[in-house]
């Protein structure tokens, strides 16, 4: 490209991923243009070609870190718009194995928050950089090339109802369009192998309904959050709490086939079944606000771009385009925050990065702990298919004492969600003081405290919205 237009980055998908993506890629280029089908400034509510816009996202909390990184003082926003900043060990409530763990406050920022708010929150301040530039309503068509395809030189896009194709010219083009990326085609049709794809069937439903407490009632009892984790002999888990606008989300899912229905009544049901009785006591004191909306996510999905030899230069991948995770595990648009990050590293004044380098530390650096870590957990139930060598099989059978010995000890609870919310490496769970503690602590089983209903004091005069007994009591 010429001096007088300077270098330019194009980003393909509007989304978190490319929001994030966007983001370090204006500290280095002249111009960031952002190119989605859909209507992206000023949008504050779930749009058409998100469709995971409706479900419950979350940030682990190396995404929180991440995400005030970039941004400052965005945190302190969504709180003021009305989400709930908790503590993932400490004001979130888990059932592991049906069992409830005991809370310890380990440090570990968490946000209920809708997903359209804080994607809206991160588009606006995005928007604010003044080199940066949304291109919305355009479909993406394919890229253009050098004509010895060695180079990528802009994507080829068309403005919904315009009669042509035009092609936005770019030193970089970044693919952040998610699972359905076309970056496979793409290399195929411009002679380059398609990278492996390694993929793991759950057949994996989840449906979430919004509610709003009844005048008085509060059954989170000072939390912010009650998840129930999914384990082989119930496959099935929830996600319930606090969030913006003074409503409550909840998602619930089901693997393998035992998937949760959307109509009332049979939602209801499905909740009762829970060992965790919380969600349905919780949602006797709530109404509805909506209607419950499903979504089904067939398989994992990594693409091994870090194995190819060749690559095109001008081109890369980031969050779902590259790995998409089983979603009950929260990791997506964390692994995104990720991906930015070592975007970052690899940007030079505007230089395009060399595509293979960027590949292979993105690998070793956001993907490999947490894409192993939920795989290992997903091998754990037996209708998911896979090899399961002897550290996939001692990996399960560990962290079945951990979560056993955090139903006695906080500690051990605020440890687990360190890993979990990637703010530590997995590794850190194998050090000898922490494996000793927690075979002794699990040795005699969960503790008798984990296997009591949890019990709510409701006000005088708060009528149920679902009148028949479940056993919660009134008068605690």
């Amino acid at each position: 490209m010429s001096e007088e237009v300077g270098t330019r980055a194009v980003v393909l998908g509007g989304s978190i991923a490319g929001l994030f993506a966007a983001r370090v890629l204006a500290e280095a280029y002249d111009e960031v243009r952002i190119v989605d089908r859909d209507v992206l400034v000023g949008t504050r509510g779930p749009r058409k070609h998100c469709p995971q816009t409706y479900q419950a996202n979350g940030l682990l909390a190396r995404g929180v870190q991440i995400l005030e990184e970039l941004f400052p003082g965005i945190v302190d926003e969504l709180v003021r718009q009305g989400a709930h900043r908790g503590d993932l060990s400490g004001t979130c409530r888990w059932y592991a194995q049906g069992n409830r763990l005991a809370q310890q406050v380990g440090g570990l920022t968490t946000l209920g928050v809708l997903r359209p708010e804080m994607e809206y929150q991160i588009r606006e301040r995005v928007q604010q950089l003044p080199n940066v530039e949304f291109v919305e309503q355009h479909d993406i068509l394919g890229l253009a090339t050098t004509a010895d395809r060695s180079r990528v030189t802009g994507a080829r896009v068309q403005a919904h109802g315009a009669p042509e194709e035009r092609v936005l010219e770019a030193d970089l083009v970044v693919d952040a369009t998610g699972r359905g990326s076309r970056t496979p085609v793409w290399l195929a049709e411009l002679g380059y192998e398609k990278p492996a794809e390694e993929r793991k069937k759950l057949d994996l439903v989840y449906v979430t309904q919004h509610f709003k407490l009844r005048e008085g009632a509060d059954p989170f009892a000072g939390d912010v959050a009650i998840n129930q984790i999914p384990f082989p002999a119930q496959p099935r888990g929830h996600v319930f709490f606090k969030t913006d606008r003074g409503l409550l989300e909840m998602t619930t899912y089901g693997m393998l086939g035992d998937h949760p229905p959307t109509d009332q009544d049979g939602l209801y049901e499905w909740l009762k079944s829970f060992g965790a009785k919380d969600v349905y006591n919780t949602l006797r004191y709530a109404d509805p606000v909506d209607e419950a909306v499903a979504f089904r996510f067939p398989t994992t999905l990594r693409r091994h771009y870090e194995q190819l030899a060749r690559f095109p230069g001008g081109l890369l991948v980031t969050g779902d385009a590259v790995t998409c995770f089983n979603p009950v595990y929260a990791g997506g648009m964390t692994v995104a925050a990720l991906c930015a990050l070592t975007m970052r590293d690899h940007l030079h004044s505007g230089a395009a990065p060399v595509p293979q380098d960027y590949f292979r530390d993105l690998a070793r650096d956001a993907i490999d702990a947490p894409w192993d870590m939920t795989n290992t957990v997903d091998l754990s139930f037996p209708g998911v298919q896979g090899e399961r060598p002897f550290s996939v099989r001692f990996g399960n059978w560990f962290l079945k004492r951990v979560q056993i010995a955090a139903t006695h000890d906080g500690s051990i609870t605020a440890k687990y969600f360190t890993a979990a919310g990637l703010i530590a490496s997995p590794d850190s769970l194998k050090r000898p003081g922490f494996v000793l503690k927690v075979l002794w602590k699990s040795l005699f089983g969960p503790s008798a405290r984990s296997r009591e209903p949890y019990v709510y004091q409701v006000p005088p005069g708060v009528e149920p919205a679902i009148p028949e007994p479940t056993g919660l009591s009134e008068a605690a």
